[in-house]
């Protein structure tokens, strides 16, 4: 699929700009023009192919800046998500992940140690569940599990489980933790959870994410496991540049 990409800038970049010599051309003539330029010049599939790659970046860099600038409400404020630390802290920290992710559960004690040593953080929740038909129904028990008041607890208990998250050990961990797991099971078809998952898959999308964990701190986009310390170093940086 590049190639076929990088022939249509070839086409562009080197037969079109002739003017007077491209009007008329039908498809046919083009594309032998475009094959006679790669037969006396085969570079230039290469240099086509890294002109489509930077155009790509160029589109997905504007598409993670108007996110960040036209959304930030969304990522930050969304009344469907999940909120720990203190709700009215100075910095807000965005968090992309999955049950399955083992990232993410290593990630977990450096979460936990920033929010026990930075009291103003504002921890937000984006359940990602992208990992399997079990990393869903752990999704969905979480985003449920704020019925009945136990969303933290049960966030924890999830992410120091062994093993995969699957109905059964979900279920397990839910009624180990007290909650009511009948109503469990009913509040997980509501559809203000269809909608924190939709809402996380298209902000992931439009951010560039590829993986779990993700975060997003102030301006900063940070994929994959990070250690406490960058995070602190991420956090300071964006109250600094707030002052």
């Amino acid at each position: 699929m590049k190639i076929k990409h990088a022939i249509a800038v070839i086409a562009s970049a080197v037969v079109l700009p002739w003017g007077a010599l491209a009007d008329g051309l039908d498809e046919s003539r083009v594309k032998e023009l475009v094959l006679e330029a790669i037969r006396e010049n085969p570079e230039i599939v290469m240099e086509a192919v890294s002109i489509l790659e930077q155009r790509q970046a160029e589109v997905a860099e504007l598409a993670r800046a108007d996110t960040l600038s036209n959304q930030r409400n969304l990522l930050e404020q969304d009344p469907n998500a999940p909120v720990l630390g203190n709700p009215d802290g100075d910095v807000t920290v965005v968090e992309f992940f999955d049950y399955n992710c083992p990232y993410c559960r290593r990630a977990m004690d450096e979460v936990q140690g920033l929010l026990d040593d930075d009291p103003n953080v504002r921890l937000v929740y984006r359940e990602w569940p992208i990992l399997g038909e079990g990393s869903v129904f752990a999704a969905r028990a979480a985003l449920a599990s704020r019925n009945q008041g136990k969303y933290e607890e049960f966030h924890w208990a999830m992410m120091g489980m062994k093993g995969r998250a699957g109905e059964a050990s979900v279920l397990r961990i839910a009624e180990d933790i007290g909650l009511d797991v009948d109503q469990l099971q009913k509040d997980m078809q509501a559809p203000e959870i269809d909608e924190h998952i939709a809402t996380s898959m298209n902000l992931s999308k439009s951010l560039g994410f590829n993986g779990t964990p993700s975060f997003v701190i102030g301006k900063a986009l940070v994929p994959g496991f990070v250690e406490k310390n960058k995070l602190v170093e991420i956090i300071d940086a964006t109250r600094e540049e707030r002052e």
